[in-house]
């Protein structure tokens, strides 16, 4: 895959990305590599670097905000949340409907671009995401909500409604999980092979004694929220790997600080990139106050005419730091500190096929418990065990509704009733005694008839699962109906074609159209054709397209649609 391949690294120009950049092109050899960075100028600055060292590469700058449309990409979070009809599309965006939300997206948009082979992502996302600080926004938002309570108005209250939608658009999980979801569908369409997560624990490596925080707290509410976030990205980055199509996922998680970059001396940007100014000092009675104002007007003082400029380690994204301040927490027993090069190192490794011992996913593999042989035997005694009290019971035992999506209650209902009609043959209903063939239609009368009077439709409809009928446009129902899912207070769906009521009937509703009998035929015929090689090839015509069972058993039907229609199935 290396030589002729596409590489794209998110967050190139960083000093992790720029010592992966370099090992990547001695090592590897690729054909070409995207540079992406937040801002164009650190991407180009960064090719131009890289051009000089390797130009036998094609390099080629990328930049912008991976985690919003691409029309927001070049904006600072600030102008984007300063507009309502920025705030409503980035609403729409995180909340709103998938596809939509994968079309503008700017991290997809630059992975369809140029259809990388392997994704190397350095991007902080776990600081990106968990520093639009939740607990400022909810501290703005109950200011608000108080105002209300005291007697106030919404009139009285003009910042309610973007505080509001601040605080919404702060909430670290719905981008975390929108991210990864982006990603995946990203990646599958590009065909990438391998993307490595350079992640963080969000502390350096220490614990909840961590003494370095972002405030009076110890330790920092938003740096706990960054470890949060980061290990629930490295939750989600182990589904991924778990997930069929998708490139093979590795995460590599420094748990130290990442360092550095050059020794210089520099003046020191404050809040906004602006150099810190020099004031002379003002004596103040402290014993006389009654108040501190933390924030007083710069006017007040008296600005020496200088900046602060000193000598500091430039550790490029984890900011600069004073002497003083780089011995404190590089030290022994402290955050200590890991070299981009060191990182690069394995990262290039992994891709390589190396096993660097350094891959969180691969050790969650290793450390999760899987299924046992113990539990295989259970199955078979709990199954036979249900259908014992079933049968004492006389009423049938098919879902309840609560392990979805509703479409497993109606492939389960669907099941049970082609069963309870034709036997216990999956062929029954495929063909006659004498090989004839059974009309798809004949299916689903039989089927229809079968409810009159039935314990099972009752149960079907009282669970939220519709049972359209032969004619598809009659219906049975209850008083709440699972599909379509409607979230929010507002629950009445509009029919706007009848492709609705087929899109809802696949996904939860017990469908007796002829059509839908008819692919169950072909279900099954399948099946019985696997099983057939099974017996005459024995195990190595085992695959996930194998029914194994001998008989109709609904539950393992399922599965079996499951894993060959739906790609829901484990691989490993």
């Amino acid at each position: 895959m290396h030589q002729n391949s596409t590489f794209l690294l998110f967050g190139g120009a960083g000093l992790v990305g720029m010592a992966t950049c370099r090992l990547l092109a001695r090592e590897l050899q690729p054909k070409r590599v995207v540079v992406a960075s937040l801002k164009l100028a650190e991407s180009q600055a960064a090719v131009k670097e890289l051009v000089a060292e390797h130009p036998e590469v094609e390099w080629v700058p990328e930049a912008g905000n991976l985690f919003v449309p691409t029309e927001f990409a070049h904006m600072s979070r600030g102008e984007i949340l300063g507009s309502p009809d920025r705030r409503e599309k980035l609403l729409d965006f995180t909340f709103g409907d998938f596809e939509a939300a994968y079309q503008c997206n700017h991290l997809a948009v630059i992975i369809r671009r140029h259809s990388p082979d392997a994704i190397v992502d350095c991007v902080n996302t776990a600081t990106g995401i968990s520093y639009q600080d939740i607990f400022d926004s909810t501290a703005s938002l109950r200011y608000d909500l108080g105002r209300l309570t005291d007697g106030g108005d919404l009139g009285a209250v003009p910042d309610l409604p973007a505080d509001l939608e601040t605080g919404l658009l702060a909430q670290a999980m719905p981008q975390i999980i929108r991210h990864v979801r982006l990603l995946f569908r990203a990646t599958t369409d590009a065909n990438t092979s391998i993307y490595v997560k350079v992640g963080t624990t969000g502390t350096g490596g220490m614990g909840l004694n961590i003494p370095y925080t972002h405030s009076e707290d110890r330790p920092s509410r938003t740096l706990l929220a960054k470890n949060a976030v980061a290990f629930a990205h490295t939750g989600l980055l182990f589904l991924l790997a778990r997930t069929p199509e998708a490139p093979a996922v590795k995460e590599i998680k420094p748990a130290a600080m990442i360092g550095y970059r050059a020794v210089q001396i520099t003046e020191i940007p404050g809040h906004g990139g602006a150099a810190v100014p020099l004031y002379k000092p003002q004596e103040v009675a402290g014993a006389s106050l009654s108040e501190l104002v933390t924030k007083e007007s710069e006017e007040r003082y008296q600005a020496t005419g200088e900046n602060l400029e000193v000598a500091v380690v430039n550790t490029g994204e984890n900011g600069l730091f004073a002497k003083g301040e780089f011995g404190a927490i590089t030290a022994l027993k402290q955050m200590e500190f890991v070299t981009p090069e060191e990182i690069a190192d394995r990262i290039v490794m992994e891709i390589s096929g190396g096993n660097t011992g350094n891959d969180v996913i691969a050790a969650l593999d290793g450390a999760v418990m899987t299924s046992s042989y113990r539990a295989g035997q259970l199955r078979q005694v709990a199954m036979k065990d249900l259908h014992r009290l079933e049968a004492s019971h006389g009423v049938p035992s098919i879902a309840l509704g609560a392990l979805g999506p509703p479409e497993l209650s109606k492939l389960l209902f669907e099941a049970w009733m082609l069963k309870d009609a034709f036997g216990d043959s999956l062929l029954n209903s495929v063909h006659d005694a004498d090989g004839q063939p059974i009309a798809a239609e004949h299916v689903a009368t039989r089927l229809a008839e079968g409810l009159k009077g039935s314990a099972v439709a009752c149960q079907a409809v009282s669970i939220g699962i519709p049972i359209l009928l032969p004619d598809g446009d009659r219906f049975l129902r209850g008083p709440v109906i699972k599909v379509p899912e409607i979230k929010g207070k507002n629950k009445v769906a509009r029919i706007n074609s009848p492709a609705d009521l087929d899109l809802w009937a696949r996904r939860g509703w017990i469908d007796l159209r002829p059509a839908n009998m008819r692919r169950w035929q072909e279900r099954f015929t399948q099946m019985e054709r696997a099983r057939e090689e099974l017996t005459r090839k024995g195990s190595a015509a085992v695959s996930r397209r194998t029914y194994l069972p001998v008989g109709f058993k609904i539950g393992d039907v399922v599965a079996w649609i499951f894993n060959n229609e739906m790609g829901g199935y484990r691989i490993k």
